[in-house]
């Protein structure tokens, strides 16, 4: 870790920021978990998975936390450092410049956003359960061209009593070809 670089940040309203990304999903945390170092870095927009990725996040945390895997402010920020100098070693800048980057995307961040929380949405599941012309078969019986529904009569399967087979052909033939 560089020595010579420096946070130039409000440390009371960025203490703030992490209180909030630390108590992230667990109300009562003192310390940030890497999970949540990432979802920080994440919203401010640090983490992009090309320059700064979510493995050189996790390595650089685990140097500094080691096998206690939470952080503390002052940690954090040590952990920041090693993530700048893995950015300067890709983008050929100084590792200062880097940090402030970075710092100046996370002093900028309100607090945890839960935006990107899946929401159900049945919407296409009734729409394509409740389209006619999507039915086959026997069920596509039961609508008419409109797409309405015919009711009891397009469910009933209503049969002709007239003593022949369903599928016979020469209904009514008999007579004439025996000259009755």
């Amino acid at each position: 870790m560089s020595a010579a670089a420096e946070f130039n940040w409000d440390n009371a309203d960025v203490k703030k920021k992490w209180d909030a990304f630390t108590k992230f999903g667990a109300a009562t945390a003192t310390e940030m978990t890497g999970k949540n170092f990432d979802k920080w870095l994440k919203d401010a927009g640090v983490l992009d998975n090309k320059a700064i990725t979510g493995t050189m996040t996790g390595i650089a945390f685990s140097k500094v936390t080691g096998p206690k895997k939470k952080a503390t402010f002052d940690e954090t920020k040590k952990v920041l450092t090693f993530v700048a100098e893995d950015r300067s070693r890709q983008s050929k800048k100084p590792i200062q410049e880097e940090l402030d980057a970075i710092t100046e995307k996370l002093a900028k961040l309100e607090a945890p956003s839960v935006g990107g929380a899946a929401k159900a949405n049945a919407g296409g599941v009734y729409s394509r359960l409740t389209d006619h012309t999507k039915y086959t078969g026997a069920h596509k019986e039961r609508f008419d061209a409109d797409g309405k529904g015919k009711g009891k009569s397009g469910r009933d399967d209503t049969g002709e009593n007239t003593g022949y087979v369903g599928a016979y052909k020469n209904k009514d033939t008999y007579d004439k070809a025996h000259g009755k």
